[in-house]
């Protein structure tokens, strides 16, 4: 059975962007004088070998590709799909579609994206189905949130950073049960910590 994985870059006190709550920061960025939090993808001297043109550590290398080879279908909500720029029509992974879970019409050019309106328990189950026995991804800190209301994620991997930004957008917009994690590794890595979790049921 493929595995449902959340998984995003965040500061020490959980923001995923500088981004205040009316938008008027730019988004992905941290506040002030704040270092991005995406430097690790290329502070190295590793290629990648899954995307093109990342750049990191060894140890950072090895964690994010093994986690990366495993995704058949990434899923995003509509906020961060219109933050990327509706990743140009395509995916924000190089193998694995894209699913948009949004309750607004779709754009007009989404050949190479599907999207569903009836909830996050339909756009996981869709993209499972084009996973093909692969891993699902999830991009987005209110899908997170919303799928782990469902009991549908299986693993949490946060990309910690050593920064406190002290305000800006959360990675868990008020998570609405208790959910409990186990802690499978932490792996330390110039300019991140990657810490993978189990989410317990």
């Amino acid at each position: 059975m493929s595995k449902v994985i959340s998984s995003h870059s965040v500061s020490v006190d959980g923001y995923i962007s500088g981004r205040t709550p009316d938008g008027t920061e730019e988004f992905g960025r941290g506040l002030g004088d704040a270092p991005m939090l995406f430097d690790w993808y290329f502070n190295g001297d590793t290629p990648s070998q899954v995307f093109d043109g990342f750049k990191l550590s060894a140890p950072s290398a090895r964690f994010f590709d093994t986690l990366a080879a495993r995704v058949g279908a990434m899923v995003a909500g509509r906020t961060t799909y219109e933050h990327s720029s509706n990743f140009t029509g395509g995916s924000p992974h190089p193998t694995a579609p894209l699913v948009v879970l949004s309750h607004r019409p779709a754009p007009e050019t989404i050949e190479r994206q599907t999207f569903v309106s009836t909830g996050v328990e339909d756009a996981i189950a869709a993209a499972r189905e084009i996973a093909g026995g692969k891993d699902v991804g999830l991009m987005g800190g209110g899908l997170a949130t919303a799928a782990l209301e469902a009991g549908l994620v299986d693993e949490l991997i946060l990309h910690q950073i050593p920064i406190l930004l002290g305000g800006g957008l959360s990675f868990f917009q008020e998570v609405p049960k208790h959910v409990n994690l186990r802690l499978i590794e932490a792996i330390p890595a110039p300019g991140v910590t990657h810490l993978h979790y189990e989410v317990l049921r």
